[in-house]
C-alpha cells in the first residue's frame, strides 16, 4: 500500500496525533459498523498487466450470451456505431458545464438540438438540458407543480415505474408534500379512484403510458378533469414508443418526463442514463437545470447561449428551483446523435418494429400461456400457474433472461411475468424463446 500513498508511517502518526485520533479506523467511527468497509487495508498493488487480467476475469463472469427479454423501464436497443464514435470525441467527452458560451459553442449546440428534438418528440413547447434519470425527473416535475400552484398533494398511479415512485417518495420525505399512490385494478389504472381523489388540494397527477406492466392508455380524459381543477398534469413516457403512440402533448400533459436510456445508451449496470423533461411554455421559468437558446452575435452570426439557468444553486439558497446543478450532457449528446441518425421516418420504423416483434411473440405465447388483456407496445404481462421468479430461473438455464417477475415490486402478483421485446430480438430468437417458454411451463 505504501507504493500508492504519499505519506510515511511517521507522518500518519503525526496527523492522527494532531486531530486526536487513535487510528485511521477511528476517523470513521461515526459511520455505523454495518455501513463501513470490512477493512481499509488495501491489498498489495499489481502491475498494469496483472490488473488488466484481473479485471478481464471479473468481466468474463458477466453473462452477455443470453437473449434478453427484460424491460421494466430499461431496454436492449441497437446502438449505431456512430453514437460511440461521436460521443467519445475528446471535445465532447471531456467538456464541462458550458458557463462560458464563447468557448462552448459545440456543446451548447448539441444541447440545443437535444432540447429541440425532445420538444418535438413529446409534443410540448420547451425542454431543458436533461436531468439525472427518469426518477429524478419525476421528482423535479412534482416540485414544479408544487411551486406553480402552491398545493401539497401529489397523486401518482401505481402503474408508474416503482423505482421512480421510490425516488419520488425519498426526495419528499422531509417536505410538506403528501404522495398518494392509487392502487391498480389488477394491472390497469383505476380511473374512477383517481377521479374521486382530484380536489383543490391536488398539486399534480402523475400517470405513465405504457405503464410498468406494458399497458398503453390514453389519459386525455383524466387530464381534462385536471384542467377544471387547475391541477398540473405530468405524463411519464417511454421515448421509443412515441414514434407511433400519442404524445404527452397530444394528451394534454403540462409536463412530460422519462428516461432517455432507449435513445443510444447501453444497459450499463443501471447507468449513467439521462432524465428527459419537456413542458408547456407556461412552466418554463419553473424548470430546473438550464435551457440553451439560439441567438446571433454582434456580427449577425448564429450562436448559442445559456438562456435560462438555475446556476449556483447554493447562492440562491431557498430561492433555488432545484438542487440539480449539472446535467447529463454526454448522455444527452448520445441521444441527439441517435435521433439524428434515425431521422423522423427511421425512428418511426424502429418504434413500429418494436411493436411488431412484441406482437409476434404474444401471438406465439397466447397458444399455451395466459396473456393479460389490453393494448400494449413492446412489453406485456404473462400470468403463470406458478411463481414467476422460479420460472425465470428455469428460462435462464435455457439461455434466456425471460422477463421481470412483477413480485419484485408487487408482492401480490407473484405469478405475473413482464416480458419485453425490442428490435434486437430476431424472429428466430423469438421462435426459440417461445419454444423454451412452453417447455418450461
Amino acid at each position: 500500500m505504501a507504493k500508492f500513498t504519499p505519506h510515511t508511517e511517521n507522518e500518519i502518526k503525526q496527523m492522527l496525533s494532531d486531530v486526536g485520533a487513535a487510528s485511521i479506523d477511528s476517523l470513521f467511527a461515526d459511520i455505523p459498523s454495518g455501513l463501513r468497509p470490512a477493512s481499509f487495508n488495501l491489498p498489495e498493488g499489481m502491475t498494469e498487466y496483472e490488473a488488466l487480467n484481473r479485471l478481464g476475469s471479473l468481466s468474463a463472469a458477466n453473462r452477455t450470451d443470453k437473449a434478453l427479454f427484460m424491460g421494466g423501464g430499461f431496454y436492449d436497443h441497437f446502438i449505431p456505431a456512430a453514437v460511440d464514435a461521436i460521443s467519445s470525441r475528446a471535445e465532447f467527452y471531456t467538456a464541462y458545464t458550458p458557463y462560458q458560451p464563447e468557448a462552448s459553442q459545440g456543446t451548447l449546440q448539441a444541447i440545443f438540438e437535444y432540447q429541440t428534438m425532445t420538444a418535438k418528440l413529446t409534443g410540448l413547447d420547451v425542454a431543458n438540458a436533461s436531468l439525472y434519470d427518469g426518477g429524478t425527473a419525476i421528482y423535479e416535475a412534482a416540485a414544479m407543480a408544487v411551486r406553480t400552484n402552491g398545493r401539497s398533494k401529489i397523486i401518482i398511479d401505481a402503474g408508474v415505474n416503482p423505482v421512480y415512485r421510490k425516488i419520488l417518495k425519498t426526495y419528499v420525505i422531509n417536505q410538506d408534500v403528501d404522495i398518494i399512490e392509487v392502487d391498480l385494478r389488477d394491472i390497469y389504472t383505476d380511473r374512477e379512484k383517481i377521479k374521486s381523489l382530484l380536489d383543490d388540494r391536488t398539486a399534480a397527477l402523475i400517470l405513465q403510458t405504457p405503464n410498468y406492466f406494458g399497458i398503453v392508455d390514453d389519459y386525455s380524459d383524466l387530464f381534462k378533469l385536471c384542467d377544471e381543477k387547475e391541477i398540473t398534469k405530468i405524463a411519464v413516457f417511454y421515448p421509443m414508443s412515441l414514434g407511433i403512440l400519442k404524445t404527452p402533448g397530444e394528451m394534454g400533459a403540462d409536463i412530460a418526463v422519462g428516461d432517455g436510456q432507449s435513445l443510444g445508451l447501453p444497459l450499463s449496470f443501471g447507468g449513467p442514463y439521462l432524465g428527459i423533461m419537456a413542458a408547456s411554455k407556461g412552466y418554463v421559468r419553473k424548470m430546473p437545470g438550464r435551457i440553451v437558446g439560439e441567438t446571433v452575435d454582434r456580427n449577425g452570426k448564429k450562436c448559442y447561449v445559456l438562456t435560462l439557468q438555475a446556476r449556483e444553486q447554493h447562492i440562491r439558497r431557498e430561492k433555488a428551483t432545484s438542487n440539480i446543478c449539472s446535467n447529463q450532457a454526454l448522455c444527452a449528446l448520445r441521444a441527439v446523435v441517435y435521433l439524428s441518425l434515425m431521422g423522423k421516418e427511421g425512428f418511426r420504423k424502429i418504434s413500429l418494429l418494436n411493436l411488431e416483434r412484441a406482437s409476434y411473440l404474444k401471438e406465439k405465447l397466447v397458444k399455451f400461456a395466459e396473456i393479460k388483456q389490453g393494448v400494449t407496445y413492446n412489453e406485456f404481462t404473462v400470468k403463470l400457474n406458478g411463481g414467476a421468479g422460479e420460472f425465470v430461473k428455469k428460462m435462464e438455464k435455457k439461455g434466456y433472461y425471460a422477463g421481470i417477475p412483477a413480485s419484485i415490486y408487487f408482492p401480490d402478483k407473484k405469478n405475473y411475468l413482464i416480458v419485453a421485446v425490442t428490435e434486437k430480438r430476431t424472429i428466430e430468437e423469438i421462435d426459440k424463446f417461445a419454444d423454451a417458454f412452453k417447455s418450461a411451463l
